[in-house]
């Protein structure tokens, strides 16, 4: 071989040996996020949710170009909220669900998880627009449904209450909590038109009484007052 080839040859080789550690540093650089989400997953099967926390938090600082792809962005938000939910960190809760929503504003399960974080800081009107929204993206979302009986529950709201669980019910037959649910529900809407009937009939009976009081007294008056005299005409 040519010393001329061989020189040749070898500068080749020294530029590609070069070359390759910063592009594994960027392949590293990327498939961070994705491993940090890995783990996170792993903290979060075992109920570890604060470091599942730390681990999604660091997989959210890295370059999430690949795991934007393959959804994994949007499962790291969806955990991280999970996790946030598990520890009653509801606020936080609602800022990483915005943050999701921010580039995932169709998604159902942050809707939904936005909805329940509301509900546990007793803003039951926001989780139930959350809900609604949360099902407008998926109307047979059962756990949307069966979280939006429970804050209209809350609210008083009995029947829309049992209207949404029965509703919860018919996506998934026989889920025992939307049935335990719309039991509960129609219960108290019972029991609350019932309470609606005796005050109503309390009002009419007050007011009936007030009329026929009213009625006599103004009869009586009516007798005690005294006759005018006519005077006679002179002649």
């Amino acid at each position: 071989m040519k010393i001329g080839h061989f020189m040749y040859i070898l500068a080749i080789a020294v530029l590609i040996v070069g070359f390759i550690p910063p592009v594994m540093g960027a392949n590293e650089t990327t498939d961070a996020a994705t491993n940090y989400y890995n783990i996170g997953v792993s903290y979060l099967s075992t109920h570890d949710y604060q470091r599942a926390i730390d681990f999604f938090n660091l997989a959210l600082a890295s370059n999430t170009t690949m795991i934007q792809m393959s959804d994994g962005l949007l499962y790291t938000y969806q955990g991280k909220t999970y996790a946030l939910i598990q520890l009653s960190e509801y606020d936080d809760a609602i800022g990483t669900v915005d943050e999701g929503l921010a580039i995932y504003p169709k998604d159902p399960m942050l809707w939904n998880d936005k909805g329940y974080a509301l509900y546990k800081l007793g803003k039951n009107q926001d989780a139930v627009n959350a809900y609604d929204t949360a099902i407008s993206f998926d109307q047979n979302y059962t756990n949307a449904l069966i979280n939006k009986g429970q804050a209209l529950f809350q609210m008083g709201r009995y029947q829309d209450a049992a209207d949404a669980y029965a509703r919860a019910e018919a996506t998934d037959p026989g889920n025992s909590e939307a049935i335990a649910g719309l039991a509960q529900a129609k219960t108290a809407a019972g029991a609350a038109t019932q309470t609606m009937l005796i005050i109503l009939g309390g009002i009419l009976i007050v007011v009936a009484v007030g009329i026929v009081g009213y009625m006599k007294y103004y009869r009586q008056a009516e007798e005690k007052k005294p006759e005018k005299k006519t005077k006679g005409k002179k002649k």
